[in-house]
């Protein structure tokens, strides 16, 4: 049935080996599922917090607990009979956040597929722990179903126009089958797909914008699964700060822990390869982009970037209203071009600016003053994941192909990040799409010389509400990020 319903949906091709690739992606980033009831699952059958425990372990080894320590949660989910649930699947979300110290950092969090789940801190301070119940795994299976089962939840409308005559059609990767021709854009160097139903007079060369049309009710999908639910405890750990006389490997984090860094008095400071600097000042950013060409490529998340250059750096610029951007600094010979990525894009472009990212890295010569920036998610999660690991490996070749030719150019791939949702988004654009594309991402990028800015966690573990376009506080430590990057041994 899943076949049926992927059938109207056009990837690219694959060769046999990103087949292989590909599956494995899939299996890696497979989610629990839950076991069948009939009759079907009501609200009160789901995970719920005020019925769920928490529970703090102890230390392991006992003592005190100090500065480097991992924090253990045990979290034990009943649904709201007060009965304890039996499988895994919840989507949760975890930090540890001290609002005096404007400290956060992201908790690691396991599923034990049996209602029980282990949240790991890296324990850099005292603070209290809050986890959010995103989704129950009842409601990710509804996600994971529509996925499949109604992957065209969001057209886009498609203008046409030769002189006083004008048609609007619906385009898509995945477009419904019907009697009405078709207009076959797929792109003939990447092979990607997109597809519109033919204007009834125009023909498909008269094509000349695009923007998105309406969501698609889901009248099916019972809205009371995906009630987002913060509980939150504040038993505090008396932690010791480790003296100077001690060797640093004792304040080092303990074990194994995948954090990419934490919040300390509002400053993002990287658990990573490496450190973050504080651009504070216009003559520190000015300096670090000396004689740079800095060409961004994705969605609005990647423009937010750009427009915090340009309010940052007496920049002159072109600023058409979807871009392409362009900002010149004549007297530091500092270069910032921004392009949108092909299709899907939600907001309203013209058809000759969507251009794709990997056809723009081919036509880039590359060299040590040369920075690439790429970011592509925010209009992709509403697709089935195979497109967007489709996209992605196209993309690495032509990233693979410019690191050949120029093996100093500096490329910087900016990760998803939770957001906001409104009340039909957590359906159609969950943070679980998010999360599941931003696996992938990670997963395809893994071991290429690129540097990742962790969004994910930057915003995660930030105290601000999330947003598709974080708050000014959280871009400024992205930026710090990137600058740090391109300039590891310069700051303010």
């Amino acid at each position: 049935l899943i076949l049926w319903n992927l059938s109207f949906c056009s990837f690219r091709h694959l060769s046999p080996e990103e087949a292989v690739e590909e599956n494995l992606i899939l299996n890696s980033i497979a989610w629990p599922k839950i076991p069948p009831l009939l009759p079907p699952r009501s609200i009160n059958d789901t995970s719920d917090p005020a019925h769920s425990s928490f529970i703090i372990l102890p230390k392991k080894g006992g003592g005190q607990w100090i500065v480097g320590d991992q924090l253990k949660v045990r979290i034990k989910m009943f649904d709201y009979h007060g009965h304890p649930k039996k499988y895994g699947g919840d989507f949760i979300l975890a930090r540890l956040h001290s609002p005096a110290l404007d400290a956060g950092v992201a908790g690691q969090v396991l599923d034990h597929l049996n209602g029980t789940y282990s949240v790991v801190f890296p324990l850099l301070w005292e603070g209290s722990a809050q986890m959010t119940l995103v989704h129950p795994s009842e409601a990710v299976a509804v996600l994971h179903w529509l996925t499949y089962y109604q992957p065209d939840r969001l057209d886009y409308n498609t203008q046409f126009r030769s002189g006083s005559v004008r048609e609007t059609t619906i385009c898509n990767i995945c477009l419904p089958p019907t009697q009405e021709p078709i207009c076959d854009y797929t792109d003939v160097r990447t092979g990607e797909p997109w597809f519109c139903y033919k204007p009834k007079t125009l023909s498909c060369d008269h094509k000349i914008s695009q923007s998105a049309g309406p969501i698609k009710e889901t009248s099916f999908v019972n809205r009371d699964f995906f009630q987002r639910c913060v509980f939150t405890f504040y038993e505090h750990c008396e932690i010791s700060v480790c003296n100077v006389q001690r060797k640093k490997k004792d304040c080092s984090l303990q074990g194994d822990i995948n954090t990419a860094g934490y919040y300390y008095k509002g400053v993002w400071r990287s658990l990573r390869d490496t450190p973050v600097h504080q651009f504070n000042t216009t003559s520190a950013i000015t300096e670090c982009l000396k004689n740079k060409e800095i060409h961004m490529y994705g969605d609005s998340t990647i423009r937010q970037w750009f427009q915090y250059l340009l309010k940052k750096l007496d920049f002159q610029s072109s600023y058409p209203k979807s871009g392409p951007f362009f900002a010149l600094d004549s007297e530091n010979n500092i270069k910032v071009t921004f392009r949108c990525h092909g299709p899907p894009i939600r907001f309203s472009v013209s058809t000759i600016e969507m251009h794709y990212i990997a056809n723009e890295l081919n036509e880039v010569a590359g060299g040590p003053n040369t920075v690439i920036i790429i970011g592509i998610w925010a209009h992709v999660i509403t697709f089935p994941v195979e497109m967007y690991i489709r996209r992605l490996m196209t993309i690495r070749k032509a990233v693979l192909r410019l690191l050949t030719r120029a093996p100093d150019t500096l490329i910087i791939i900016r990760t998803a990040n939770p957001k906001d949702l409104a009340r039909f988004e957590e359906i159609f654009a969950s943070d679980w799409y998010i999360m599941q594309h931003d696996k992938v991402l990670r997963t395809i990028f893994k071991g290429i010389n690129v540097h990742l800015v962790d969004a994910w966690e930057m915003t995660l573990a930030h105290w601000l509400p999330h947003n598709t376009h974080p708050e000014p506080p959280i871009i400024s430590n992205m930026m710090n990020a990137v600058f740090s990057s391109i300039c590891p041994g310069n700051s303010s």
